[in-house]
Formats: structure tokens, sequence, C-alpha cells
């Protein structure tokens, strides 16, 4: 801009003696300088508008907010997404059971991050939603609605445009779908030319989540149940995903160590061993509500072949294999399956990485054998490693060299369904 400050000057000490006609062809050609200068914009105002949406997942470990910056083209029919604030706390909501007004108040401290992010003149246009997942889901019924009130009336004192049914509990079949909507959108995927997209493994607290797009006719004709199969339209064109959640106590991250500690413990209630943990480990590990003592067995052996024992009996039989899971799709893992590589040292804790099934099996292997090594970093990393192993492989059928990307985001953005579920409301992509 300092060039234009002489030619201005210019301007203005010739203007007194010049005619009115000279005056007017001067500012024409200031004008025109200043155009020289000045870098033209990439997207003209009246060809585009700026929007914003605050998303809330509420997890069984924590809360997050997402913020995200649109920006909706006219030429367009999907936005682009300019820029996610995100941030989270924990513990999660469902840690509050008994003190709602706690939970309700962890919301309302990540709102400030909203308010911070989103200009206050848009602030009465953009919509605030909170979906919760697994922890509330495994809560009984009247104190998860406690703690949904307890978000709703923060909501409704909030300055944020509030939406019906803007707090709610979303299934993990919900949970897999936008997922897949979050990352396709993000690769660049999500459009009806769509030939190559990308699946998607959702790793949480207290859910787990495998969803993609079949290539073959016969992997949705041979699901057991129609639950499997989820269609959501999208600007005239329908996706057909093969999708598969499961929660509670038949399969999550968490349950399963309850799960292969009941199976070695037996009737021993609350007080668990297991060959998964280190022999002279001992502490308390909270879960559903409930506290109980897990310790490793000093009397018996432990390793990897028997964890992998314990948590086969927990994931074979439980888990849907699909009928095709082909080299070609590239699938995309992320939550503890991302967490859980960085921890046994397999990838970068920023970067992320590629990473064979056989690779979380040797270094399983490893940890499990060694774990004295590994217990400063986690004692329950054998458990968690030989669990995802045995998911992987047993439990969704994935050969041993099959490739799978390590991401916590992607162009800068969380891997999560909260994109996709930002999305589906502005854009009510139908899932059914």
């Amino acid at each position: 801009m300092k060039p234009t400050m002489p030619l201005l000057l210019l301007v203005l000490l010739n203007v007194a003696g010049q005619s009115q006609a000279q005056i007017k062809n001067s500012i024409l050609d200031l004008t025109n300088s200043i155009r020289s200068i000045l870098p033209s914009l990439s997207r003209p105002a009246n060809h585009s508008r700026i929007f914003y949406a605050v998303m809330f997942d509420a997890g069984s470990t924590g809360t997050r907010i997402h913020v995200y910056t649109f920006i909706q083209s006219v030429s367009e029919k999907l936005p682009v997404l300019d820029n996610e604030m995100f941030h989270s706390i924990k513990p999660g909501l469902s840690a509050y059971a008994d003190s709602p007004e706690m939970g309700g108040h962890t919301v309302r401290m990540l709102l400030k991050v909203a308010k911070k992010t989103v200009p206050r003149l848009e602030w009465k246009r953009t919509p605030v939603v909170l979906r919760a997942t697994a922890g509330l889901r495994l809560l009984a019924t009247e104190k998860a609605q406690a703690l949904l009130d307890q978000v709703q009336h923060v909501f409704d004192e909030s300055p944020f445009l509030v939406p019906d049914n803007s707090v709610s509990i979303m299934n993990g079949t919900n949970e897999g779908i936008l997922a897949w909507i979050s990352l396709n959108f993000l690769t660049g995927h999500l459009n009806a030319q769509t030939k190559k997209t990308v699946g998607i493994l959702d790793l949480g607290g207290g859910s787990t989540q495998i969803t993609f797009l079949p290539k073959q006719r016969k992997t949705i004709e041979s699901v057991p149940v129609a639950d499997y199969v989820a269609r959501f339209d999208m600007f005239n064109s329908t996706f057909e995903l093969y999708t598969y959640s499961r929660s509670h106590t038949f399969i999550t991250f968490e349950a399963v160590k309850l799960k292969s500690f009941c199976a070695l413990t037996g009737l021993e209630w609350r007080v668990f061993k297991s060959s998964c943990l280190p022999k002279k480990f001992r502490d308390e590990w909270s879960f559903g509500g409930l506290t109980y003592h897990v310790s490793g067995d000093p009397d018996g052996y432990s390793g990897y072949k028997l964890c992998y024992q314990e948590v086969l009996k927990v994931v074979k039989g439980f888990i849907h294999q699909p009928y095709e899971l082909e080299d070609s799709n590239v699938f995309y893992a992320f939550s503890y399956y991302f967490d859980r590589a960085v921890d046994a040292g397999l990838i970068d804790g920023v970067q992320g990485g590629m990473l064979e099934v056989r690779d979380f099996k040797k270094r399983a292997k490893e940890v499990c054998n060694k774990m004295t090594k590994y217990a400063l970093i986690s004692p329950f990393l054998c458990l968690d490693m030989t669990y995802i192993t045995c998911l992987l492989k047993d439990g969704f059928g994935f050969k041993e060299s099959t490739v799978l990307q390590l991401t916590k985001k992607v162009n800068n953005v969380e891997a999560s369904w909260a994109l996709g579920a930002t999305l589906d409301h502005f854009y009510n992509l139908k899932i059914h």
C-alpha cells in the first residue's frame, strides 16, 4: 500500500489548478492506479458467503467442541471448509451422571471457544448442536436425560442459534456413516461422480465402527440384518454403505477389558485378573459407573499368546465380517487406533502414518512379552494392542497385509463424525 501515498498526494496537489473535467479524469486515473496496486479477490463477495457451525461431540472419555468456518460458492454444491477450531475437555459427560449440573458447566466452558471464534454478528445465525455417543448410551435412561437437559439449558442461555433436536444421543450406526462422510469430504471423494472412496475404522471408549462403500453387490446382499446397510441422499444421488457398529457389552474398547477379565475370573465379582496385564500390576479401573479392582496374575503366566486367547473369546463370533474387504479399499483408522499406535511407537503422534495389520500384531507380541518395559507407558498397552490386532484380523477379517492410514487429522481437521454431522444438519442428507 505504500506506493499509493505519493500518488494520492500528487493528485491532491494538482487538483487546485485543474478544471472540473480534468479533476474527473485525475480521479479516474487514481482509481485505476489503485486497482493495479491492490490484489484482486479470489472469491468475490457477491459470489460466495461465509457461515459457521458449532458441533459438540460428547464422547465416553471427553467432550469436544468443533467450530467450523465454511465458504459456500454459488457455483458449487458443497461448501469449502475454511477452518476448524477444536478443543476438548476430560472427563466426558457420562462421568457427571450423578452431578448433571457439573456436566452442563463443562459445556458452558467450551462455548467460550465458539464465542472467540465466531464473529459476534454471526452468533444468532450460527447453530449449536451436541450429539452424545456411547458414554451416554451406556447410562441409565433417566441419568442420561438429566445430562441432556442440562446441556439444553446451557444452549438456550447462549447467544447462538438453537435448532430443533439440538441435543440428543446418536446411535452407533450414524457414528459410522457420519465419520465416513467426514473423511470422504476431507479427502475430496464426496461427489456424485465418486468412483473411489475411503473406508473408515473408528475405535472409541464405548463403541467401534467400520464403514465403507462396497464395490461388490454381494457385500450388501450377504448382510445378516438390514441394519448393516445404510443409505443417505446427497445432491440427487444415493450412497449405499456397509456400516457396522458394536457397543455396550458386546465389543467396546473399554468393555473388552471387563469381558476378558470376567472370562478369566468367573464368579470373583469386581476383582479381575488377566494375563494381559503385568503380573505385579494392581489398580482400580472405572467403567459404566462402577469401579473395579484389576490386576495381573502373580501366580500364573502372561504374554501375547495367553492374552490373545482371552481377547479372542470376546471378539470371535460377536463381530460381523463383511464379504468384501478388498485391498483396493483404502481405510482410514483413527481415535484409539491412532492413539495406541502412537503409544506403542509405531507412528508419529503428529504426522500419523501408514501401517499394515501385521505391524499391530508384531508390536503387540513385543509389548506383551516385555510388559515390564512398556508398563510405564500404560499397563493396559498389551491388552489394547492385542485387542486391536484381534479385532482387525479375527473380528473384521482384514488380511495381515492390509494397509491402514492412521490419522488424527486430515487437512488439519480432526478425523471424526462431527464434520459429517454438521453437513447433515445443513444439507439434510436423509440418512436411512
